[in-house]
């Protein structure tokens, strides 16, 4: 049995206190801690935030070595119970670490709790004490008794973070299981009721997508952990939970009906993380059958159990009744438009953004836009191209909706690898429809949306491509001062040797402050080209923009609309897709 008792050290200094009890250790006992966390596919490094291990067996002081950035080691003598202490450093507000002040606690096992190897398929408690009474804990793992917790492994108790401190929650019973929110940093105006009564609707929805019109849940209970904060956005999935995080401006407010931009952003967020219940937690690669803490756990399948994912948390809102079709447009028109602005889709595939996520997805620079695709973004238009494509078939018309059953019924221990969904494919479409799957997962070519959301009864057309995107650049306009953000592959900005970082100071021997401003330097004729001062490593530079004589409207802003000439069968189509 492994056993960690978890305390507050001092709230002020974002100090936990953690001892760990082995009851039987090794006589060589060997220690680490996770350099990841599931769902988050970057290295960050945990045991940096770790103080020195101090290792006690019978009353005697043990010598614990470090051998790795994230490893030790305790010589052992006899079978007498090993205690380890120590303190970890939580100052981070994200999701994916730990947190603590005099206000709130929160942690993932994964930034404080040593793996003790050779037990990992031991039975782990985690013991919370010394917290101040009147806080509560809110958690998925299993209550052994008052502030006892239990897991039957440790990638077991690893999946179940805890929120601590005097938090607003409320519950709701959804396919036979409780889910519980819990709401902490919320502004007194917030409706946290309508919250709750708006998440219950998306856990209905996507409860009959999986299990149909009496549904089963695949747990007991699930929850919620919403931290409110002035800025901020995201969220990680677990099994049984999941930790979200937002902008306390998004939370509804109380006599404010309407549903406000930020707030239809948290609802995606938390449909997007109630669908990673199925979709990455049970339904996962087979490349995760058994996940490694200590390196990078590789996969090309993201774009399924990311980008899938990303293309039903805002369908669900339609579904469940939350959003309206004229919106659920407009946002997938943004979704399109941010892919196509992105010179990088045509160099990088979405196997290859899965493969490389660890060192490009979660790294991005100044040429993340010319070098990667999302495969969250373009992992939702494929899976938008293969809905469409199984539902406008002639003959047996299909849906994704029946493939990710399919693979839910059908995989065995429900471990994926692509394929299974090729072979979907071609149940459901067929073999010429799973080579095409193939080629989109694999290639670098633009999906052929305007036509298959033509099949659905919408009209797809451009918006006028902005000045910067005209000109292959991103620019921020801060403090008043006009800076160049990103160069884009293939623009008038790159051959005019801009680079990012620049400042723009003037524009033809005008001061300009914003990207507005370089028009109004032109004096009504139509040049070929402007003349740049520009700010670099404090030298000014005179450089020349040739503005281009034609803009090409392939990347230009997407507008889609329903269409006034579309068939019975179109119409047909487009409700049973959107099924609100």
């Amino acid at each position: 049995m492994v056993h960690y008792r978890i305390a507050p050290l001092d709230e002020h200094a974002h100090l936990f206190e953690v001892t760990l009890t082995l009851s039987q250790p090794q006589s060589l006992q060997v220690l680490s801690l996770p350099v990841w966390i599931p769902g988050s596919y970057m290295v960050r490094e945990f045991s940096r935030h770790l103080g020195a291990i101090t290792a006690r067996q019978g009353g005697r002081e043990l010598a614990c070595r470090q051998t790795e950035k994230n490893r030790w080691e305790v010589a052992c003598q006899g079978p007498a119970a090993l205690e380890l202490s120590y303190r970890v450093y939580a100052f981070d507000t994200s999701v994916r670490t730990a947190y603590l002040d005099a206000q709130r606690a929160f942690f993932n096992p994964t930034s404080l709790c040593l793996r003790a190897h050779g037990f990992e398929d031991a039975e782990h408690r985690i013991e919370l004490s010394g917290w101040a009474p009147q806080w509560r804990v809110a958690t998925a793992m299993p209550e052994r008794g008052p502030g006892l917790y239990c897991e039957q492994s440790y990638e077991a108790m690893a999946d179940h973070p805890f929120e601590l401190g005097e938090f607003w929650s409320g519950s709701f019973e959804a396919g036979g299981a409780v889910h519980e929110l819990v709401v902490s940093g919320q502004l007194p105006v917030a409706d946290l009721q309508r919250l709750l009564q708006d998440t219950q609707r998306i856990c209905q929805a996507q409860l009959h997508f999986w299990h149909g019109a009496k549904p089963t849940a695949p747990m007991q209970r699930y929850v919620f952990m919403l931290n409110c904060i002035e800025e901020g956005y995201g969220g990680l999935e677990h099994r049984a939970s999941t930790a979200l995080l937002a902008s306390r401006r998004d939370l509804p407010r109380l006599g404010q009906p309407e549903v406000s931009d930020g707030y239809l952003k948290l609802l995606g967020l938390i449909s997007h993380e109630y669908f990673h219940t199925w979709n990455v937690k049970r339904l996962r690669p087979r490349d995760f059958a058994q996940l490694d803490f200590d390196r990078e756990n590789y996969t090309e399948l993201l774009w399924l159990f990311e980008g899938f994912t990303s293309y039903y948390d805002e369908l669900m809102l339609v579904r469940a009744g939350l959003l309206d079709e004229a919106r659920y447009l407009k946002l997938m028109a943004a979704h399109i438009s941010q892919v196509l602005a992105s010179p990088g889709r045509l160099q990088h595939s979405l196997a290859q953004s899965s493969l490389e996520a660890w060192t490009k997805y979660y790294r991005p620079d100044e040429n993340t836009l010319n070098a990667v695709v999302s495969y969250y973004s373009k992992g939702a238009l494929l899976a938008l191209a293969l809905d469409l494509s199984l539902r406008s078939q002639d003959q047996a018309p299909s849906s994704l909706d029946e493939l990710m059953r399919q693979l839910w019924a059908q995989c065995p221990d429900r471990l994926v690898q692509e394929a299974d969904v090729l072979a979907a494919v071609g149940t459901l479409g067929s073999a010429a429809l799973a080579e095409q799957v193939r080629q989109w997962v694999h290639g670098t070519d633009d999906l052929p949306l305007p036509a298959l959301l033509e099949r659905m009864g919408l009209r797809w057309s451009h918006e006028a491509m902005p000045l910067a995107q005209q000109w292959g650049l991103r620019v921020s306009e801060e403090g008043g001062a006009l800076r160049v953000k990103n160069v884009l592959h293939g623009g008038a900005a790159l051959q005019a040797g801009l680079h990012a970082g620049d400042e723009i100071v003037a524009c033809n021997g005008w001061r300009v402050r914003k990207l507005d401003d370089l028009p109004l330097t032109l004096q009504g004729q139509a040049p070929s080209q402007l003349r740049l001062s520009v700010a670099r490593d404090q030298r000014m530079l005179e450089l020349t923009l040739q503005l281009p004589s034609a803009v090409a409207t392939a990347s230009a802003p997407v507008t889609l609309s329903v269409s006034d000439k579309a068939t019975t069968r179109a119409q047909k189509l487009r409700r049973a897709w959107l099924g609100a």
